[in-house]
């Protein structure tokens, strides 16, 4: 090959990492929640602790065995079962979240969490419980991983 054939192949090789790289960036950002609910309060930990201390319901919507493992003290586990997209326009219908187990009052707060902003389960369930209805859905997003870098109890 003459030397502007290989400038060439590597410049194109440049491109083509660069593009790849370009599109596992996107894919990376587009996998985290979004950072509002219309019709739900985003909240930190410390904003989910007091509510919490004050007798709001907090619902852990991670499967059952994370559950088991370690969740938020006094928490309630609702898991949230998805099969929809990772995306803001997901389909509930291809989900499965059991909305009886919330609490009967829907002006009463509710704090939804699962595993950080990549979860999009406590999301979903926040979305389905508006929907639903409840009045004071509170929507910790950065999820038990915040709890515990607080020094929150778990058990």
């Amino acid at each position: 090959m003459s030397r502007f054939q290989n400038q060439w192949m590597s410049r194109l090789m440049n491109l083509a990492c660069a593009l790849v790289l370009s599109a596992s960036a996107s894919a990376a950002l587009a996998s985290e929640t979004p950072t509002s609910l219309a019709g739900a309060t985003l909240v930190t930990a410390e904003q989910a602790k007091k509510l919490a201390d004050g007798g709001a319901a907090v619902i852990d919507t991670r499967v059952a065995n994370e559950y088991v493992e370690q969740h938020i003290k006094g928490a309630k586990s609702v898991p949230y079962k998805e099969k929809s997209g990772k995306d803001a326009k997901f389909d509930p219908r291809e989900d499965s979240f059991d909305l009886t187990k919330l609490p009967a009052d829907k002006a009463a707060p509710v704090i939804f969490y699962c595993n950080g902003a990549e979860c999009w389960k406590s999301y979903k369930a926040s979305k389905l419980a508006v929907d639903a209805g409840y009045k004071k859905v509170n929507w910790l997003r950065t999820g038990i991983p915040e709890w515990k870098a607080k020094g929150y109890p778990v058990e």
